[in-house]
């Protein structure tokens, strides 16, 4: 597993992009847990960053998993991450806009996004998304979406964790 190396921080972003903040274990357990992984399963993360809920997925339920990042810094680092894990057969990290990705194979979406991104990622989870995909969201609403499931992840001295479960019908 690879180590939580991220602290908090507290920032305004006015130029539209969304910073790289990464979930930690507990949280991408919930996640995982909560939208009920199997091995059948195919994960698409929508701002993968280092990769970690998407190796984590590999490693522990052998999912085959596809992230999505458009720092293509952060697209290298999750390569390395998934070869020092060695699950790099399952794992694919691609650098694209979110908003360009094809994402109808996927039977699991994972976000950990700002509510604006997420109501602009929503027409294309409408469109393309099939019944029965879970997507589940860390700390934030899909607008427009009633969470089918959201549960409390113990945080740290600042703040609690959300993760939120939609059941696509």
């Amino acid at each position: 597993m690879i180590a939580n190396g991220c602290g908090s921080s507290v920032a305004v972003w006015t130029d539209g992009e969304v910073p790289f903040v990464r979930s930690t274990p507990e949280v991408i357990d919930r996640m995982l847990d909560l939208a009920r992984v199997k091995p059948s399963d195919l994960l698409y993360d929508i701002g993968s960053g280092d990769g970690a809920i998407v190796i984590r997925a590999a490693k522990k339920y052998g999912v085959k998993g596809v992230g999505i990042e458009i720092d293509q810094g952060l697209v290298t680092k999750a390569r390395d991450n998934a070869f020092r894990e060695n699950v790099q057969d399952l794992v694919e990290f691609r650098a694209q806009d979110a908003f360009t990705v094809d994402v109808s194979a996927a039977t699991v979406v994972t976000l950990y996004m700002l509510p604006d991104f997420n109501a602009k990622l929503r027409p294309i989870l409408d469109r393309q998304l099939k019944p029965g995909t879970r997507v589940v969201s860390h700390d934030y609403e899909i607008p427009g979406w009633v969470p089918d499931k959201v549960e409390t992840v113990k945080g740290d001295f600042i703040h609690d964790h959300k993760v939120l479960l939609f059941e696509i019908r």
